[in-house]
């Protein structure tokens, strides 16, 4: 057997009236996905908890059917492992954002969403600079406006501390989705226990993020975006903090055949790596065209191919309803149409997560999967339909066993 599964990065979405009250994915034009559908079954997937809207790490850890009850790493190591940034138990380990703000409100949590690598470069040259009381980092940009910080100490550190970023909260040890608002200020880090090691942690952070606010304020890159009109990426945002490596069965292990990661961002890396899965490395994000090859060209018997795709998930972030559809009828375009004949395959279809546009934010709001078989449901692949089709609802853990299991 060989299988396919898709994520569609924060697909799911709610009724917009600039689309005549229909949501992104059901307004789109989606002929290869709907020639999918009429063979498949559709259903609905809570991917981590139910009123929880997760970050796509969590979510994509359970959708793959890890469902960390309790001992999440945390972001900040899947990132660390991700991007080659050495990781040891006791180490402290958060995920990063390049943002703009004056003083401590914060203006932009992505600097605009234009930062160069080389602009990123530069700045992590900037924080390389500072001095910690005692104890060391490393600093790393990684995509865009994107960063890991991993801060070592002579004595273990703690992860049980909160977010400087007022955009998430830690929830049972991952991170989860928090309304904003244009007040919003870079928070203190506070310690979430007693302990020695989470005192120390957060301390530390507060550290890195008072002497980051005044080395970027100074920066001459950050001169040079303002300079251009640009918002100044003068703020590190910390986040979902982990202090160390899970032990986890491989895919293989797991499934009892093989796993293929399509990997692009660091996060995905480390899902990878955590899960001892072969990657296929993507060279052009956008380029679905090329994904699309490399997907197709990875399913063999006895493997399973996984891709996440990105996208839809920024436009849910910038409430752009029709650049979110228009997004999806891209991928329906240049990828879904490889796999639209693919026969003797099994092949799953779903989200990490909703990002309404409404909202602008990631959502609890269950996803849509189809999962080809036998017969389907005869309807389009939809946030509607699913909620009434023959598989019912899933928890995200359940998801890929029915992928790779008995479909009537």
């Amino acid at each position: 057997m060989k299988a396919g599964y898709v994520l569609l990065d924060g697909c799911g979405d709610r009724a917009v009236p600039e689309l005549n009250f229909t949501t992104p994915l059901e307004s789109a034009y989606t002929p290869h996905l709907d020639r999918i559908a009429t063979r498949s079954r559709l259903g609905t997937v809570t991917t981590v908890r139910k009123g929880v809207a997760p970050e796509s790490d969590i979510a994509v850890f359970n959708m793959l059917g890890y469902s960390f009850e309790s001992g999440y790493p945390g972001r900040g190591v899947v990132e660390a492992v991700g991007s080659g940034v050495e990781m040891k138990d006791g180490y402290l380990a958060l995920r990063a954002n390049f943002a703009s703000a004056k003083g401590t409100k914060i203006v932009d949590r992505r600097a605009g969403r234009n930062l160069t690598q080389e602009e990123a470069e530069r700045l992590a040259d900037d924080i390389a600079s500072i001095r910690l009381s005692g104890a060391t980092f490393e600093f790393k940009p990684t995509v865009s406006y994107r960063g890991v910080l991993v801060i070592r100490d002579e004595k273990p550190l703690s992860a049980s501390v909160s977010n400087t970023d007022p955009a998430y909260a830690r929830v049972g040890g991952f991170g989860a989705a928090k309304e904003t608002s244009s007040d919003d200020r870079v928070m203190k880090c506070v310690p979430e226990s007693r302990s020695e090691g989470a005192v120390r942690a957060a301390e530390l952070v507060n550290e890195f993020t008072a002497k980051s606010l005044k080395v970027l304020d100074k920066s001459a890159t950050n001169k040079e975006r303002t300079g251009s009109g640009r918002l100044p990426a003068n703020c590190v945002l910390l986040r979902d903090a982990g202090d160390h490596l899970p032990r986890l069965p491989s895919f293989e292990e797991k499934y009892g055949m093989k796993g293929t990661a399509l990997v692009e961002m660091p996060a995905e890396v480390g899902i990878a790596r955590l899960l001892r899965m072969k990657m296929a490395q993507v060279k052009d994000r956008n380029d679905m065209k090329e994904k699309a090859s490399l997907f197709t060209s990875e399913l063999r018997e006895g493997t399973a191919v996984y891709v996440h795709i990105k996208g839809p998930d920024e436009f849910g972030h910038d409430g752009d309803a029709r650049g979110k559809r228009k997004s999806i009828e891209v991928i329906d375009r240049d990828f879904f149409s490889s796999l639209s004949n693919v026969d003797g395959m099994r092949l799953g279809v779903s989200c990490d997560h909703a990002t309404p546009c409404t909202i602008k934010m990631h959502s609890a709001d269950p996803v849509p999967l189809m999962v080809a078989g036998d017969r389907g449901d005869g309807m389009r692949f939809t946030e509607a339909n699913a909620a009434r089709g023959s598989l019912g609802h899933l928890m995200g853990k359940e998801v890929l066993q029915r992928v790779l299991g008995p479909v009537s």
